[in-house]
Parts: C-alpha cells; sequence; structure tokens
C-alpha cells in the first residue's frame, strides 16, 4: 500500500490540533502575556543513518523549530544538511560531539533477530550507559530513549488498554526484551545520577514500516498460530507515526513515559479476515514445548518467550501523546495491509524464513508442521555434507 496522503488520513482536522508553537493541553499561560517563544534546540540523534533514525534526521532537518541537527552512527548517512559524526555510540568520545546539543534521541540499537544475543545485549546496554553519561557530561538536559510497548509484558490479566504507568512486567525471555529492560532500568536511574538531566521513554507498539521483527514476521506463517485458550489482540504502530511522536518528545511538547500506536486495536478474529490468512490452532503446551525445542537446536531465532505476545493482550493507552496534541497518522487496518504488502512472498515458520521449496510445501495439506521438519532434515543434510 502506498502511504496515503497525511492530510487526508489525519483523524482530526487542522483546528484540533495544535500548531507547533502551540502549548500543551493543561499548561497555564498568563492571561495578558503568551508564552514566551521558546529558543530552537540543537538536536542529536544516534543511529542516524538508517531506519528510524535516518527518518527522524530527515524530518528534523526540515523543521523551522529546529536549529541544528547532529546525527551520529558508525557510517554517514544521507541527510546532506545534518552535522554528521562517525562513531561506535559504546565510544565515550561520543561526549565530546554532544557537546552544545540540547536533546540527544538515543536510537542505536540492536534488535536483530539474527543477532548473536550476548552481542546484542553488550551493544545495547553498553551503548545506551555511554549515551546518557557522555549527555549529562556535555550538559545536554534531555535524553529520549526509544523501547517498546513490550515492556509492559503479555500477560492474560492484562487490562485493555494498559495505561503508560502500569507496571513493567515483562521477562527477558522474549527476542530483545531483556535488553530494552535494562535500558529502562538505566534511564530511570539516570536523572539521579545525573540531576538535571531529563530522560523521556517512547515505546511503541508491534512497529511497521520497513521493519523484520519476531512480531511482523507472524504475518509471513502460511497459518496464523493461535494458542489455545488465548486471546489475542493486535495494536500496531507505523514507523511514519513513531517519528512524528519523537519529534514531539525532542521539541519538548510531550515527557515522561509516553507510548505510541494507532487508536483501538484489533481481535485475532479481524487480524484473521482483514488479512484472509486462516489459523493454525494448537495447545498451549505443545506450541510452547515445540518453540522452546527449536529455539534451543538453533532451527528457529524467536525463544518461545515470543510467542506470548501473540497470546495475549498489551494494547497500551496513547494518552500521554494525545494530551500534547498528538494524533496517530495511521489506523490499524492500514497498518496491517501495510504489512501484508511488506511480507508478500515471504515465507516463514516458527519464525524462521524458508526457501522457495519449503515454502511450497508449507502452503500444502500438511502445512507448517511437514515445512519446518522438511527445514530440519535440510540442515541435519548440509551438516553431514560438511562434516559437521
Amino acid at each position: 500500500m502506498s502511504s496515503p496522503d497525511p492530510q487526508a488520513r489525519a483523524p482530526h482536522d487542522a483546528e484540533n490540533r495544535p500548531e507547533h508553537g502551540d502549548s500543551a493541553p493543561g499548561v497555564r499561560q498568563s492571561r495578558n502575556q503568551a508564552e514566551p517563544r521558546r529558543r530552537s534546540p540543537v538536536i542529536a540523534v544516534t543511529g542516524a543513518a538508517s531506519g528510524v533514525g535516518a527518518a527522524l534526521v530527515a524530518r528534523l532537518a526540515e523543521s523551522d523549530e529546529v536549529k541544528q541537527v547532529v546525527a551520529i552512527d558508525e557510517r554517514r548517512g544521507d541527510c546532506a544538511s545534518a552535522q554528521w559524526h562517525v562513531l561506535d555510540v559504546r565510544d565515550p568520545a561520543i561526549a565530546e560531539k554532544l557537546r552544545g546539543a540540547d536533546v540527544v534521541v538515543h536510537l542505536a540499537l540492536d534488535l536483530d533477530l539474527e543477532t548473536d544475543p550476548a552481542a546484542r545485549t553488550a551493544y545495547n546496554v553498553r551503548g545506551t550507559q555511554t549515551v546518557l553519561t557522555a549527555a549529562a557530561a556535555a550538559g545536554v538536559h534531555r535524553v529520549v530513549l526509544c523501547t517498546s510497548a513490550m515492556v509492559y509484558g503479555a500477560l492474560p490479566d492484562n487490562d485493555i488498554p494498559l495505561s503508560e504507568d502500569s507496571e513493567l512486567r515483562a521477562t527477558a525471555e522474549a527476542t530483545g526484551v531483556g535488553d530494552l529492560l535494562e535500558i529502562e532500568r538505566l534511564g530511570r536511574r539516570a536523572p539521579r545520577a545525573h540531576p538535571g538531566l531529563n530522560v523521556t521513554v517512547v515505546r511503541p507498539a508491534v512497529l511497521v514500516g520497513g521493519t523484520d521483527t519476531a512480531l511482523t514476521r507472524y504475518f509471513e506463517s502460511p497459518r496464523l498460530l493461535v494458542v489455545a485458550g488465548s486471546r489475542p489482540t493486535w495494536q500496531f504502530c507505523h514507523v511514519e507515526d513513531l517519528v512524528s511522536a519523537l519529534e514531539y518528545a525532542a521539541l519538548e511538547k510531550a515527557e515522561g513515559e509516553l507510548a505510541v500506536g494507532c487508536e483501538g486495536w484489533l481481535e485475532q478474529e479481524e487480524v484473521e479476515e482483514l488479512s484472509g490468512i486462516r489459523r493454525m490452532e494448537l495447545p498451549s503446551a505443545v506450541a510452547l514445548g515445540a518453540a522452546a525445542r527449536l529455539h534451543r537446536i538453533g532451527l528457529t531465532p524467536s525463544p518461545a518467550g515470543d510467542l506470548a505476545y501473540t497470546m495475549h493482550p498489551w494494547v497500551v493507552s496513547v494518552s500521554g501523546l494525545h494530551a500534547a496534541g498528538w494524533r496517530p497518522r495511521w489506523t490499524n487496518e492500514e497498518v496491517l495491509a501495510e504489512l501484508l504488502q511488506e511480507v508478500a512472498g515471504r515465507h516463514t515458520v516458527a519464525g524462521r524464513r524458508l526457501g522457495r521449496k519449503d515454502a511450497a510445501t508449507a502452503a500444502g495439506a500438511a502445512g507448517a508442521t511437514v515445512a519446518l521438519l522438511g527445514a530440519a532434515a535440510a540442515v541435519r543434510r548440509a551438516r553431514r555434507r560438511r562434516g559437521i
């Protein structure tokens, strides 16, 4: 699906949205004196050369409200008007590159399914520690961290929706969630260790738009796995909406713990109807046991903990951003349609991408089970040929 005109898709007309210079609802102003115009900030972005970081840099560079964009990554990106610094975010020299910045948006995270988990954690946690410490040393007054609504946990007794100040009840059993929980912990500690440093955390729902996660791969399967007795709910967040929410946080129009996503949610039955993909229902013990064994022997990148996010609700309220005047431009239905277009032609079983032969098998009568067994046999044959 091509991106529709944002103005045509906006759920509220322009007169109901605060202009960039307007104060958020609830902020008092003098009757006789308007709020003084804030000076344009210098905003630094890590992870700036690709993905969400590149999109945010481009957006901030075009904004009249931003004085300068400082872009930091291990390679130079495409935005010519940004001031680029090429270095690893774990390098303490980043403190000097942040000097003069008012706000840092930290997006240099590795959540790739194929990355070695220990290396991923070392990069994510050490990088966040370094950025927070360097920001404080450089006199930055605000750091914006981006984690995920997954930190709330997917549990059968979750409220629908969860409030943004709900307890973080996730465990480290799902891909990357342990890293995100540690990043959240570092974010909470930083203002106590560095008085004067403000930390805002943005938590997107299922992120769609050039992303590859265990949750987007769920829709690459020949059947949608449903665990018997579970009640899945789906709330999406398009990358464009995440970027606009990060801009709000960077421009200090919203702060604190901010969930971001589409309005409302979709039930599993609605997802199946909209996608046209039928379900494959399995007992909980079978689904979880198989997922754990397949991950343990290295046949799938997704641990069993990922299944919880397709079983139990973790829908979030976006009231913090709403109070600041932000609204999503995408609906859940539109994001799902975009996701289905992105994954068309890909075939995944239990989080593992299949080749064409395996995919053809998956479409047959035996479905996902045969495909997975075939993939396992292929791996064993390849190992025997290599003498492993």
